[in-house]
């Protein structure tokens, strides 16, 4: 029997060690052992913590090592690629030089094309050629099918865009500055889209001039002249496109009552039967701003916007031989001022349209109604698709030294990087100035109130011109590339024609 003494000792003795905890296995262990088998579990996970906060930092920099590896391997197969497309220019070129500058029309070649300096008749000489003959004949003879626009492959640049710390520069070797022959202020410069060595300009005297490239020098020769006044109010063309098949250019003037809206400069013909006039009138008043041709296969047609109306039309090519179009109206209501630009997407049948009201308007034309609506700070004054990325567009605005903005049509109202130039004599922006993209997507040019053409380097991630060419005496309106030789032909307030060769 245990003595009083021994069970007081019991009683008296620690909480800890009356009441032993139990582990985690199922055996009993006193309170001090969990503490201390707790206290090192701790231990462990701080020291694990700080392993994996050692190993994200080494891959970081591991990653941030091969981004700046992909960076310059990026560059270095743009240079490279850079270096191979301006060989196969030269190649293609000299094939060119070798070979005559003919436009492949629907069934013909064009008369005005075939015929060197001196003899395309003008359009003060009414005489009406053989083969011009021949090919109005045939079309009254047979309806033709309707002409295809070559198929381009479309490449994924945007997620190039802005990611460079450095633009890639181009070398521009001489440049050869002409007269343009014109009268008055220059105001359009097209090239040209079945033969590279063949540029039109026209101007506020009302001609349209045809021009021949000899890339090698560079120069220029003029082919001819043509008067391309309207019959009524004698106004000069507000815009110009050249038909995709080669063999024609549309002409837009006003859509004020009692004048033609629309001409057609029919290459075939010669002397007074080179100009014809539409007679459909859907445009209601005010200037027409702009005119260009669809990038769709298979539907010929062009889209011209209003100034006064702020209105879009659509012009479907009929197909029957005899150079008529249906219009369409696209829409009216989406703008509440001048629609300044058109376009459309390639690989979408939308028609995109800017204007001074600051909105930027995506209409699908089989659904009938808008697709997408965007509104910026700034008015708009043009709109373009870039040749290679079909999704991805600029837009140029009023904004002082971002005047241009770059839009990937998939995230709609998302401008996903912005540049331009500081203007030195003048701070307002002129909706003459046009831009151009480079034939690989790459590079836009850009006119100016100063006399130079600006290039910016879409990868490039910095504001401002990735380099600027000094070009005229005056304000520069266009710069544009022809798409297979190294040459950036240019228009100027100076009445002269820039020709600047690429190396």
């Amino acid at each position: 029997m245990a003595s009083p003494l021994s069970k007081k000792q019991k009683l008296d003795a620690p909480v800890s060690e009356q009441s032993p905890l139990r582990h985690a296995n199922g055996d009993r262990v006193p309170r001090q052992q969990a503490r201390d088998e707790a206290g090192e579990e701790e231990q462990g996970l701080v020291a694990l913590v700080e392993h994996r906060v050692k190993e994200v930092e080494t891959i970081k920099t591991k990653l941030a090592h091969y981004q700046s590896m992909l960076e310059e391997a990026e560059k270095k197969l743009s240079e490279s690629k850079a270096k191979l497309n301006l060989l196969q220019s030269r190649n293609k070129n000299q094939n060119q030089s070798n070979s005559s500058s003919n436009i492949k029309p629907r069934s013909q070649q064009v008369t005005a094309a075939k015929a060197v300096k001196g003899n395309i008749p003008s359009s003060s000489t009414p005489v009406k050629s053989k083969s011009a003959v021949a090919v109005t004949e045939k079309r009254k003879q047979e309806k033709q099918p309707k002409r295809k626009i070559e198929e381009k492959e479309h490449r994924d640049l945007i997620p190039s865009v802005k990611r460079s710390s450095k633009p890639i520069t181009l070398e521009f070797g001489s440049t050869v500055i002409i007269s343009s022959q014109h009268k008055r202020k220059l105001r359009c410069l097209e090239l040209c889209p079945t033969n590279d060595n063949l540029f039109v300009t026209s101007a506020l005297d009302g001609l349209i001039n045809f021009w021949q490239l000899n890339a090698k020098t560079p120069s220029a020769s003029l082919l001819s002249t043509t008067d391309c006044l309207s019959p009524n109010q004698r106004r000069w063309p507000e815009d110009i496109a050249w038909h995709p098949a080669g063999d024609t250019i549309i002409a837009v003037y006003s859509g004020d009552p009692g004048d033609s809206q629309i001409s057609i400069l029919d290459l075939n013909q010669s002397g007074q039967k080179r100009v014809s006039f539409l007679e459909a009138k859907p445009h209601t008043k005010g200037l027409i701003n702009s005119v260009a041709f669809s990038p769709w296969e298979n539907d010929i047609c062009f889209l011209t916007g209003g100034s006064s109306d702020h209105s879009v039309v659509l012009w479907r090519e009929e197909g029957d031989g005899n150079l008529s179009y249906k219009h369409k109206l696209v829409h009216c209501n989406l703008h509440s001022s001048a629609v300044m630009g058109i376009s459309a997407l390639r690989h979408k049948k939308i028609v995109l349209s800017v204007g001074a009201d600051k909105r930027i308007i995506g209409f699908d034309v089989l659904a009938g109604r808008s697709d997408f609506k965007h509104q910026i700070e700034y008015k708009c004054m043009s709109i373009l698709p870039n040749p290679c990325d079909f999704n991805l567009y600029l837009v140029q605005s009023g904004a002082p030294g971002q005047q241009l903005g770059l839009y990937d049509v998939r995230l709609r109202r998302t401008e996903i990087h912005s540049f331009g130039w500081k203007q030195d004599s003048s701070d307002s922006q002129s909706a003459l100035i046009n831009q151009s993209w480079s034939p690989d997507g790459w590079y836009v040019s850009s006119g100016t109130a100063d006399p130079k053409i600006h290039i910016f380097d879409i990868r490039y991630q910095g504001r401002g011109p990735s380099q600027s060419v000094q070009a005229h005496q005056k304000r520069v309106f266009k710069a544009m590339w022809h798409q297979s030789l190294p040459v950036l032909s240019s228009i100027s307030s100076d009445l002269n024609v820039g020709l600047h060769k690429i190396y």
